[in-house]
């Protein structure tokens, strides 16, 4: 049987403050992440500061892309979400950026292309890519944060492997240079339910069929373990590619 605080705990949880873009900080305080050892924005500086053209691929909100800034003038932006596409056209208006919804059409077009927690189009980054120009992305690995999947019962996060071998694959495959792989699992600690409810209900595809209710019993459990233990730590899965477009001879 629940406790009176685990019904509050639940029920604060399930009308958790909605989100859009990629900003968690309604997670202060209740989930504390590790980082990777590099820095994805200060290795996008330098690229951006060089290059003439810049595509963002899947900006969320634009708020990573804001804080590149200064940005070259033709700066492209796309997002697909419909819930973030407004948020990244107010937040990226003031730097002259466009945001699109679906990919450019050009071809060899881009100085520079970003793209940080989105897709990773091998063919179609190769023809927006002008030769010599650059790839820099940072992905979510397949194996991001399944020990949560595994503690609620529910099936694992992604149905096929996805790593920096398998993306570096696809790209050399794709006809790019890799110039550097980095990966690594940072840990995050949930101090509280609720935080592990904002992050089911903010990224939808960790468990696709999630909602409290759903899984009202498993979220009852964790919650006693949490208390008891003072959190619960998983591990992240980030990867890092950078890539070139070769020169033409």
């Amino acid at each position: 049987m629940r406790t009176n605080r685990q019904e509050e705990e639940l029920n604060a949880a399930a009308t958790g403050a909605s989100m859009t873009g990629w900003e968690f900080a309604w997670l202060d305080g209740l989930a504390v992440a590790s980082e990777p050892s590099w820095s994805y924005l200060d290795l996008a500086r330098p690229l951006v500061r060089r290059a003439c053209s810049v595509l963002d691929l899947d900006t969320g909100g634009g708020e990573l892309l804001a804080e590149l800034a200064p940005l070259p003038p033709r700066t492209v932006a796309v997002e697909t979400w419909a819930r973030n596409t407004p948020a990244a056209r107010e937040r990226l208006a003031p730097f002259g950026v466009a945001v699109q919804t679906e990919l450019p059409s050009e071809e060899n077009e881009f100085d520079l292309v970003l793209s940080r927690h989105g897709r990773l189009p091998a063919a179609d980054i190769a023809r927006l890519l002008k030769p010599g120009g650059v790839l820099l992305t940072q992905q979510v690995g397949s194996d991001d944060l399944a020990e949560l999947n595994t503690a609620l019962g529910a099936p694992p996060p992604h149905p096929r492997r996805w790593d920096a071998e398998v993306a570096a694959g696809a790209l050399r495959a794709a006809g790019l240079r890799v110039t550097d792989v980095r990966e690594e699992h940072p840990l995050l600690a949930f101090h509280d339910i609720a935080a592990v409810v904002h992050q089911l209900r903010s990224v939808p595809w960790q468990i696709r069929d999630f909602t409290p209710l759903r899984y009202e019993r498993e979220l009852a459990r964790l919650s006693a373990t949490i208390r008891a233990r003072g959190g619960f730590t998983v591990r992240s899965h980030r990867f890092l590619v950078r890539a070139e477009r070769p020169t033409e001879a």
